[in-house]
């Protein structure tokens, strides 16, 4: 085998690609679920608070289709006649997915970090007595003000 495939193969199988490759596949699918949860479940009543609004037909034509004129009742209606549009209530529903699927991971991995356990770091230093400066813990003699170390 050569060495280049070797190497390639060594790539492939390390722990650290195949977590990649699974955090991806998992992330992807939780964002087709945060993304029908905005969809379908939050954009809804948004809209029905908001006067019976469906942000997928919210758009402004910047010109108007070959086929047919003005108005477009719908987004599909303007795209079928060819109409150039600009799909503002398309965006708002994915910055709305955006933010809860932050949210969300910003929850997560503040937990994941209270759950950690935290290690105990040594310290580096140790106080002077006389004077009260840090000093390196393997010192003898305090280098601020002179004085020997117990």
């Amino acid at each position: 085998m050569s060495s280049v495939h070797k190497e390639f193969r060594d790539f492939i199988t390390r722990g650290n690609v195949v977590d990649l490759a699974t955090a991806v596949i998992i992330g992807a699918a939780f964002g087709a679920i945060v993304s029908s949860f905005v969809a379908d479940i939050i954009m809804p009543p948004i809209g029905l608070l908001l006067g019976r609004v469906d942000f997928s037909n919210l758009f402004l034509v910047l010109k108007d289709g070959a086929k047919t004129a003005r108005p477009y009742a719908s987004l599909e209606e303007a795209k079928a006649a060819g109409a150039v549009t600009m799909n503002y209530g398309l965006f708002i529903t994915k910055l709305v997915t955006f933010l809860i699927i932050a949210w969300v991971v910003f929850l997560l991995i503040r937990t994941l970090a209270k759950l950690r356990p935290r290690e105990a770091v040594a310290p580096a230093t140790k106080d002077c007595p006389f004077c009260i400066s840090a000093v390196p813990l393997k010192a003898t003699r305090c280098p601020h003000c002179t004085s020997e170390l117990p």
